[in-house]
């Protein structure tokens, strides 16, 4: 495989201009290919402030800014995408839309420069159009990108496990932590974990078990303290692995199995309900200060960044 100089980020939403922040500030230069001027100037607008973030917590100096993001080049054309050795797509969950870039870019792109996708979607279910599928690999970043150090790589069955080597190579070099799966699955490891723990929550406020003050309380203050040192089978082995079996033979038949969103959910959303975004979902969030919570969370991902860092160090 050639070695990384430049990476073409196709997309630049949440989830594009995120990636393109980490492989610029790993020293890779960075073809940041969107819709129009206007949204790549918003682009790069949000990745000078997110940089400005990571200077005031001590992860960059100041004076890195102006480097960094002269590392990035906007562009309009998917075509100016052929000068990169991995291209990442990062454009909205339309399946159809994905299909199509990727055949777009197995023309723009000749092998071996490899086309990866950020998104949650498997790579066998991109490769339609594609005459070189042994280069098309899942790289599945978590929002934001530039704190989030997991970055789960699955390749398809027709991925080479070349590929799938070098990618994670190159993620380490830019900072990441490459988790690679083994075999596709839908929604690949980390959101399924998530969805079958919302599942369980919003079942639990929904037959009145709890509030949801409670059972958010009860995460944050119990493994949610721990879950960021063991993941969930490291702490079944230390809790002891004959006592976590028969306790969960116990309870995983009460657990809440249907195959779809608890109906009060169904209900709020389409009642019109989105969160925080409109002040509207579980919680009434006009009685609370979603702007705060949310900030509270950025500065925690910023303290565990540090925290990573030093133990690398």
């Amino acid at each position: 495989m050639q070695p990384l100089q430049t990476v073409a980020v196709i997309g630049n939403g949440i989830i594009g201009h995120g990636i393109t922040q980490v492989f610029a500030a790993a020293g890779k230069h960075v073809v940041l290919i969107g819709r129009d001027p206007a949204s790549l100037a918003r682009a790069l607008a949000k990745i000078e402030g997110s940089l400005g973030d990571f200077a005031s917590h001590g992860l960059i100096e100041r004076s890195d800014i102006a480097t960094i993001l002269g590392r990035i080049t906007p562009s309009v054309s998917l075509s100016d995408a052929a000068q990169a050795q991995l291209v990442i797509e990062a454009v909205t969950e339309d399946v159809a839309l994905k299909i199509d870039i990727f055949g777009q870019l197995d023309g723009i792109c000749p092998p071996p420069i490899v086309l990866a996708s950020s998104s949650g979607q498997p790579a066998s279910a991109l490769i339609g159009k594609v005459a070189n599928p042994e280069r098309v690999i899942a790289t599945h970043f978590w929002y934001p990108p530039q704190l989030i150090p997991l970055v789960e790589v699955c390749g398809g069955p027709k991925t080479d496990p070349e590929v799938t080597a070098w990618v994670c190579e190159q993620l380490r070099d830019a900072g990441k932590e490459p988790a690679v799966i083994d075999r596709e699955v839908p929604g690949f490891i980390g959101n399924r974990l998530q969805f079958a723990m919302l599942r369980e929550a919003w079942a639990l406020w929904a037959s009145g078990a709890a509030s949801a003050e409670a059972i958010d309380s009860v995460v944050r203050n119990s493994f949610g303290r721990r879950i960021g040192i063991t993941g969930p089978i490291e702490s079944a082995d230390a809790g002891g692995l004959f006592t976590m079996y028969h306790f969960g033979a116990s309870l995983i038949p009460h657990l809440d199995a249907r195959p779809e969103p608890d109906a009060a959910i169904a209900e709020r959303v389409a009642g019109g309900a989105n969160g925080i975004a409109n002040g509207r979902g579980v919680y009434d969030w006009s009685k609370r200060d979603g702007k705060a919570l949310l900030a509270a969370r950025m500065d925690e991902l910023f303290r565990w960044l540090k925290a990573d860092r030093a133990r690398k160090d």
